[in-house]
């Protein structure tokens, strides 16, 4: 058994993530940057495993370009809420519904991209993946049905994914937090089982011989 502090990375990474879910509940701009930051690296981390397992052309050609569409909208989103959040002023209601059809054009062309691979371009896939893409582009429909979708819908659903993923960062990081201290723990007894044990000091013999006794029997001349 070796130490790990990777508990103690865990539960750092689940105080920030709470504390962040929380101030993003009372600030849109935050919403914006996070938003666009998800956007933006689930675009770029996609770009060269996709293209490198996908066997045909049109299949590339389709997903790289929701992919570039899809990085170019979320560097808006950063660049919205940087602006706003660095000059002080409230988002302007405009980007509230970019903010809305963007999300609605994200999930919507992913699931479009996803079902006309599986459909027309015969890719084979998981029941489980199908369905769940199937339901982002429901999704998608939904938000631009929603008459008065705005950020903070968002930023409370975001708010509880950020406090469902810390609670589970928190719990996994008390497993390791127990074997660190088993590790302690182990540690510690096996020094004392290893400490030298002190010499007990033998008490010293003496070689003196004993007088001999008298000799009882009478003397005979």
């Amino acid at each position: 058994m070796k130490p790990s502090y990777g508990w103690l990375l865990k539960w750092i990474l689940a105080a920030i993530l709470i504390t962040v879910g929380l101030t993003m509940f009372f600030q849109e701009q935050l919403v914006f940057l996070v938003t666009g930051g998800v956007i933006v690296i689930f675009s770029l981390f996609r770009v060269y495993p996709l293209l490198k397992s996908l066997k045909k052309e049109l299949q590339r050609t389709i997903n790289l370009l929701e992919i570039i569409f899809a990085f170019l909208l979320g560097a808006l989103m950063i660049y919205v809420g940087y602006e706003s959040y660095n000059s002080g002023n409230a988002i302007d209601p405009l980007w509230h519904q970019v903010y809305k059809y963007t999300l609605a054009f994200i999930l919507i062309a992913r699931g479009v991209v996803f079902l006309y691979s599986t459909v027309f371009l015969e890719e084979k896939t998981e029941q489980m993946k199908f369905w769940m893409h199937l339901l982002i582009f429901i999704l998608g429909g939904v938000i631009i049905g929603v008459k008065d979708f705005e950020p903070t819908t968002v930023a409370l659903l975001l708010l509880i994914i950020s406090v469902a993923g810390g609670a589970y960062l928190v719990y996994d990081g008390s497993g390791g937090y127990k074997k660190y201290r088993e590790y302690s723990l182990a540690l510690n007894e096996k020094k004392q089982i290893d400490k030298p044990k002190d010499v007990e000091k033998e008490l010293p013999t003496t070689d003196t011989p004993q007088p001999e006794k008298d000799d009882d029997r009478p003397y005979v001349n």
